[in-house]
């Protein structure tokens, strides 16, 4: 009988040994993520973390966004080292498993904030920001920051019709489960909620900056050991988007807007320490974040449309995710006028 292919584990328990010379003793699958594989390899002289790239992934997006990752650090940024190959390769594609190798960081990820880690937080992106500035592709072009301000609703509807559509024929054939009726009940007021998209669209200022950002800033992209910060893990590659994004993205993230009855009291930490580590920051996109964070939010199906269409890694997790998504979306829409107020005093304080 023909020898089986060796299981996706020990392949890159293999790439460790041959590429890195590291001596693998355990490696244990991670329940994070939803665009890599990520593993914890226990090796003889240290533990790594790996980062397994899927098959289709942009290697040389990827690298560049190590890139950032290194830039970071080497302005005492916590970043987790990158572990380069015998070869002084950031990552590794000599096999169909291409990974990087990361030194392994201490902490833990902590979904909802407290105040100390709040402010620990705004800073390390005031901090990212203000370093990344700079940097020519900041300069460059913003497509992505172009297309999102174009969203269309009928696209938008038109998606939720068709996962409306996959409940239904799931209720038909007696297969639907808890989770159809109250997705079903959240699409329908999503598809309602979507009214209120293109004015708050067209209010937004049109000067908005782009520039490179760490572009997946939240809590589970960070550790902390207590409330100190000790890393922030997995910046994407250098497209330009919106600065607004990435600050109230993490500023009204939706575990804390969710979860956290003083999240207002958090964004306010957050976003003063942000200033403070960042002061060149325009006042007009400080304002602007909670509203960003907010159409964001409103104008994206993740978590549902990958239940049904395309399920994730971690689905259970996204199912989830989905649900905290949409009650942002409707604490944020009813309290609009407060956070707007939040931000406007925020800009009024002189930032020294």
């Amino acid at each position: 009988m023909p020898t089986p292919p060796p299981s996706p584990a020990d392949a890159i328990a293999a790439v460790l040994a041959d590429a890195y010379g590291l001596a693998v003793r355990d490696l244990v699958q991670l329940p994070i993520g939803q665009g890599t594989v990520n593993y914890r390899a226990t090796c003889d002289d240290r533990d790594v973390f790996v980062k397994n790239y899927p098959p289709h992934a942009d290697l040389a997006a990827e690298e560049r966004a190590i890139g950032l990752s290194e830039l970071a650090r080497q302005h005492n940024i916590p970043a987790a080292p990158v572990v380069a190959n015998r070869h002084a390769q950031l990552i590794d594609a000599s096999t169909p498993h291409a990974l990087s190798v990361w030194q392994w960081m201490p902490g833990r990820v902590i979904t909802v904030l407290n105040t100390r880690q709040c402010a620990q937080a705004g800073q390390a992106l005031g901090r990212i920001h203000a370093v990344f500035a700079p940097l020519p592709e900041s300069a460059a072009p913003a497509p992505e920051a172009d297309a999102w301000l174009r969203t269309d609703p009928a696209r938008l509807e038109a998606s939720i019709d068709q996962l409306l559509g996959i409940i239904a024929e799931r209720t038909r054939t007696g297969t639907a489960d808890a989770f159809d009726d109250v997705a079903e009940q959240t699409l329908r007021e999503r598809r309602t909620m979507l009214d209120r998209l293109p004015k708050l669209i067209a209010e937004l200022p049109s000067c908005l900056t782009t520039q490179v950002l760490h572009s997946d800033y939240s809590p589970v992209n960070l550790l902390f050991d207590g409330d100190t910060l000790t890393a922030v893990l997995d910046f994407r590659p250098p497209n330009p988007f919106l600065l607004s994004y990435d600050l109230g993205r993490m500023a009204f993230y939706p575990n804390t807007v969710a979860s956290d009855p003083d999240w207002m009291q958090a964004a306010r930490t957050l976003i003063a320490a942000y200033r403070a580590a960042n002061p060149a920051a325009s006042d007009i996109d400080i304002l602007a974040c909670a509203r960003v964070a907010l159409l964001q939010l409103l104008g994206s199906l993740y978590g549902v449309k990958q239940h049904y269409l395309k399920p994730g890694l971690f689905q259970d997790d996204l199912d989830e995710f989905w649900l905290l998504r949409h009650r942002t979306v409707a604490s944020l829409l009813d309290q609009l006028a407060d956070t707007d107020q939040l931000l406007a005093d925020l800009v009024a304080i002189p930032n020294t």
